[in-house]
């Protein structure tokens, strides 16, 4: 749960701190990190779990994914360090899978299960019998009992139930996996289907044991940095209130240069020339050409509708996305250098491991990732002068919250061609998006514009942040309304438009 400090998030911060902070300090990391479990669960007693022994395995492998590596298999010998030597680089990709399971720290929770608690009153109604369609509950001892056997998971006795004595409880993981890509292998643990995954990250927030993590660059990026080549930070717009009260908006640009970070470009701008491509190619091809356009910049609900909906896919536009585009702004402006997208998106990692993005971005570091950097490098907001960021729109700001990309995409539309009627049809969490893609098949939003966004609430609720939902989608509102200009027409980087001209981000 974002904003919560809980044992989970105490955790993966100590971890992304070590790794950063053993980056800055160089050093041999494949002896180091044989230390850091002791280090991260000192003592001799468990805190967590049954075993000390365990909780060090754990945040062993965790160590290992944020250093960019697999899992182990321990039903084989394989050392800590590993591969960490190898990963010690300032060049390295991310390699699918990119959200893991480690597989000893599943609590084993059942998929589905319908349970009486002890909140039962034996009631004379009972009305939880006489609702359940496969008679699988009797009253035992003047309480309601349900035979496991004949139950099947429908809910409609917990419905029923006047006193909530009734409970459905489903795998944490697998409930918020919108791709259902969640299933239990032959020890009840759980196991990610990689070819549903659409590696939004939802299981990984949503598991309360930690058992789910994704794979990291911190200590990549970092070496790039300790490099002679300049690195440049691009921050998405879902920045804004994440890294801490007293880290101000005018304080970016200085807290990312204390990291070591030649300059911070604002995503928010490439959504700019993302917004125009989007509203031009609506204007053009709609419903002209294709019965209706949905947006493209969430990974995660792109590659959803490409995976369910296959037929559809000619209708995502093909416009680069905010993150490809700042990239390539970047490296117009500064030939030779590296860029570092700074994001709440799990989902973008695997987006710039695609053979055309590659070449725009280096690095995806999520919002948490990068705290543990500000930790390791003790940056202190009290001591980083203001300095504003570049000049996006309000329009580039929204893409951040549900709802924003349509938006900015209407209002384009609204100043090319004030005359034409745009109709938007919005969808946030993977659910929604798969019964509006179902919707639009059916040709129920035929000369629509879609958008979908993988998160519940946007790009704020993505797996990287770190601050709640609202609270988030609150300071972005800030942002946007603080923005000199508020539609990409107002915008002084129209020049950077030729860079929209290259297509074919889905390889």
């Amino acid at each position: 749960m974002r904003g919560l400090e809980s044992n989970k998030t105490k955790i993966r911060h100590k971890i992304f701190t070590e790794i950063a902070r053993a980056a800055y300090e160089g050093g041999d990391i494949a002896k180091e990190i044989e230390h850091l479990p002791f280090k991260i669960i000192p003592g001799e007693v468990a805190t967590y779990r049954d075993s000390i022994f365990l909780e060090r395995a754990i945040v062993g492998e965790r160590l290992r994914l944020a250093m960019g590596l697999p899992v182990r298999s321990y039903a084989e010998q394989c050392e800590l360090s590993d591969g960490v030597s190898e990963s010690a680089i300032s060049e390295k990709y991310y390699v699918p899978p990119l959200i893991n399971v480690i597989k000893f720290a599943c609590n084993k929770c059942p998929e589905k299960r319908v349970m009486v608690t002890n909140g039962c009153q034996g009631c004379i109604e009972h009305p939880c019998l006489e609702v359940c369609p496969k008679g699988a509950i009797s009253m035992v001892e003047g309480k309601s009992f349900i035979d496991q056997s004949k139950c099947i998971k429908c809910g409609k006795c917990a419905d029923a139930c006047s006193y909530h004595a009734i409970i459905k409880q489903e795998r944490p993981c697998s409930a918020a996996c919108g791709m259902n890509a969640i299933k239990t292998d032959q020890y009840g643990r759980a196991e990610i289907d990689q070819d549903k995954c659409v590696s939004c990250g939802m299981c990984l927030v949503n598991c309360p044991f930690g058992a789910i993590a994704d794979k990291g660059q911190i200590y990549q990026t970092i070496m790039a940095i300790k490099s002679d080549v300049p690195v440049y930070a691009a921050i998405a717009p879902a920045f804004c209130g994440q890294f801490g009260p007293a880290m101000t908006f005018d304080k970016m640009r200085g807290a990312f240069k204390a990291l070591g970070f030649e300059d911070v470009v604002e995503v928010s701008i490439g959504a700019d020339i993302c917004t125009l491509q989007e509203a031009q190619d609506f204007l053009k091809e709609v419903p002209a050409e294709r019965p209706f356009m949905a947006t493209s910049c969430c990974p995660a609900w792109a590659m959803m509708a490409k995976k369910l909906f296959p037929t559809l896919a000619p209708n995502i536009s093909m416009a680069l996305t905010p993150m490809t585009l700042t990239g390539r702004m970047i490296k117009k402006d500064h030939p030779g250098c590296k860029v570092a997208f700074i994001g709440p998106c799990a989902a973008k990692k695997l987006e710039a491991s695609r053979r055309t993005v590659r070449s725009d971005i280096d690095f995806v570091l999520t919002f948490e990732e990068v705290l543990g950097m500000f930790d390791a490098k003790e940056v202190d907001p009290e001591d980083i002068p203001s300095d504003p960021l570049g000049e996006a729109t309000g329009d580039g700001r929204g893409f951040a919250v549900v709802g924003g990309v349509a938006q900015a995409v209407v209002n384009a539309a609204k100043r090319l061609a004030p005359d034409r009627e745009i109709k938007v049809a919005v969808a946030n969490g993977l659910p929604e998006c798969k019964k509006m893609l179902a919707l639009a098949k059916a040709g129920k939003y035929n000369g629509y514009l879609l958008e979908g966004m993988g998160c519940p609430g946007g790009c704020v609720a993505g797996a990287g942040t770190v601050v709640p939902v609202n609270f988030s989608t609150s300071e972005v509102r800030k942002a946007q309304k603080d923005a000199k200009d508020s539609c990409i027409l107002e915008s002084k980087y129209l020049h950077y438009l030729p860079l929209i001209e290259e297509r074919g981000v889905e390889e």
